[in-house]
């Protein structure tokens, strides 16, 4: 089998030092739709280095994302990388992300699932600086065929949207060129850029990255429902359940509970197809 899952979590800890700035923070926001509009007070949090605060989201490309790469390159795991799905992120924030800085990030395979036709990796990259953790973020690693061998199927994840009206609904466009902005922070899939390549993966055009879509989710729900304070936010999870074309417009569904919001997140030009689904924000 060329996944080995006792192999796989028992692989020593693999470390690498990661560095940004304000550069790379400004990149990331401009990267999920950020600045428009561009003198808007609450936007230039993003955009503007003397008042720029970190959206958490942040840790998924801080580095360049190394967490993923290391996961998948890790004893045990020998797999085709065309039969792999990212199928759900989680971070949690041990603190509020520091516009520069300079950490240590730690990757390991921290679980392999059976899910019959095809196997789960959870990626896990924990990353620190001389102050302490900074935070953990789990990628859920789908690769189709893998599974089948009689192990764990693992948690579910399933969390079911409250049975009344959304207390916020957002509309988030994404622009034409969004893609290949988001591109810049260091995700250089050709599936996001190359019209050719789309279309051997099965799509008539680019697609946006799920993480884009992450990105952008969490910035709608930090700007309107908890004050614009990034530092708020504790944890924050996903299931990527749809694609996202550049063009195309986000509905953001919220519904406000006790230390915590759940999200929706649909396609509106495509009768609400689902994108983002089991989303938890949890909150101070």
């Amino acid at each position: 089998m060329p996944i080995d899952a006792a192999k796989a979590v028992a692989a020593e800890p693999r470390s690498a030092e990661i560095a940004w700035d304000h550069k790379d923070v400004q990149l990331y926001h401009l990267g999920l739709g950020a600045g428009v509009p561009a003198t808007d007070p609450d936007e230039l949090r993003y955009t503007l280095e003397s008042r720029l605060h970190v959206l958490p989201s942040f840790a998924t490309v801080a580095g360049a994302g190394m967490g993923v790469v290391g996961g998948l390159s890790a004893p045990g795991i020998d797999i085709d990388l065309a039969a792999v799905l990212h199928g759900g992120q989680t971070i949690t924030l041990h603190r509020p992300i520091p516009v520069r800085g300079r950490a240590v990030s730690t990757s390991k395979v921290a679980a392999v699932y059976d899910k019959g036709k095809a196997a789960v990796l959870v990626l896990r990259s924990e990353a620190a600086d001389e102050d302490g953790p900074l935070w953990t973020s789990d990628a859920q690693i789908f690769v189709r065929g893998e599974g089948g061998w009689g192990g764990d199927r693992g948690p579910s994840a399933r969390v079911e949207p409250p049975e009344r009206a959304p207390d916020r609904t957002e509309e988030r466009p994404v622009r034409e060129d969004q893609a290949l902005l988001y591109r810049l922070s260091g995700d250089w899939n050709p599936l996001h850029a190359d019209p050719e390549f789309a279309k051997l993966a099965g799509f008539d055009r680019p697609i946006l990255h799920g993480l884009c879509t992450y990105g952008m989710t969490l910035k709608a729900v930090v700007d309107t429902l908890l004050d614009g304070d990034v530092a708020r936010v504790r944890s924050y999870r996903t299931r990527f359940a749809g694609v996202v074309f550049p063009g195309e417009t986000l509905r953001i569904r919220m519904w406000a509970g006790e230390g915590r919001v759940q999200v929706s997140v649909t396609a509106a030009e495509r009768d609400d197809a689902p994108v983002l689904a089991d989303t938890v924000v949890e909150h101070s």
